[in-house]
C-alpha cells in the first residue's frame, strides 16, 4: 500500500471527495513541508498518513468553493404566507481565512415572504455552502442575507451568526469562551424598528440573550 493511501477507516472520506476539484497530492506535499519546517519527521509511523488525511480534510472543509449555494434557493413554492419564516440554530463549521483555523457556531436565518417560500432544509444548505470555504464571519453573514434577498425577493431577510474562533481562543489573545456575534438585516428588518426588534427577539428567544 502506498505511504499516503487511505486506510480502511478513511475510505469514506475518499469516496466523498471523488468528484471534488481538489489537488490532493499538492496539499500532501505542502503538509509534508510544514511538518519538516516545524522540526517534525513526516516519515515516522504516526505521521506517515497525516499529509493525506489533512489533504482530504481540507478538501471537505473547503468544498463550498466548488459549489454555488444560491442554487438551493432556486426551487420555490408559491404560498400566500405573510409571516416570518425563521430557522434557528443552524450549526456550521468554517475556516478563518487569516489563519486557516476553524470557527464554529450557529446561524439564525429568517425572511418575510412575498409570495415565495423555500424548503427549510435549503436554508441549512445555504449556510453550509457559504461556510465550507475560507471565510470571515462578517462576509458569511452578509452572503446569506443577500442571497435570500436576491433569490427569493422577500419583504425582508435577516441572518445572525454566533461563533467561536479558534484563531483567538487557542492562539494570540487566547480568550477562551468568547463568542463573536454578527448580523445582516435587509428590507423591512433593517428599515422598520419594530420589525427589526421582532426578528431579533425571535432569533434569541429562550437563550437568555437580549435583542
Amino acid at each position: 500500500m502506498p505511504v499516503n493511501a487511505p486506510d480502511d477507516a478513511d475510505r469514506s472520506d475518499a469516496v466523498e471527495l471523488k468528484d471534488a476539484k481538489v489537488d490532493l497530492p499538492r496539499i500532501e506535499k505542502a503538509v509534508r513541508e510544514i511538518l519538516l519546517a516545524v522540526g517534525e519527521n513526516p516519515d515516522r509511523e504516526g505521521l506517515l498518513k497525516t499529509p493525506n488525511r489533512v489533504a482530504r480534510a481540507y478538501g471537505e472543509l473547503m468544498a463550498g468553493l466548488q459549489d454555488e449555494p444560491r442554487r438551493h434557493l432556486k426551487t420555490v413554492f408559491r404560498e400566500r404566507y405573510d409571516e416570518v419564516v425563521l430557522l434557528r440554530d443552524i450549526e456550521f463549521h468554517s475556516l478563518c481565512e487569516h489563519h486557516l483555523l476553524p470557527f464554529t457556531g450557529r446561524a439564525h436565518v429568517a425572511y418575510l415572504p412575498d409570495g415565495k417560500v423555500v424548503g427549510l432544509s435549503k436554508l441549512a444548505r445555504l449556510v453550509e455552502g457559504y461556510a465550507r470555504r475560507p471565510q470571515v464571519q462578517e462576509r458569511l453573514t452578509t452572503q446569506i442575507a443577500d442571497a435570500l434577498m436576491e433569490e427569493l425577493n422577500p419583504i425582508g431577510a435577516a441572518c445572525v451568526i454566533e461563533a467561536t474562533h479558534t484563531c483567538m481562543t487557542i492562539r494570540g489573545a487566547k480568550k477562551h469562551g468568547s463568542t463573536m456575534v454578527t448580523s445582516a438585516l435587509r428590507g423591512i428588518f433593517k428599515e422598520n424598528p419594530s420589525s427589526r426588534s421582532e426578528i431579533l427577539s425571535l432569533m434569541h428567544y429562550g437563550d437568555g440573550m437580549k435583542a
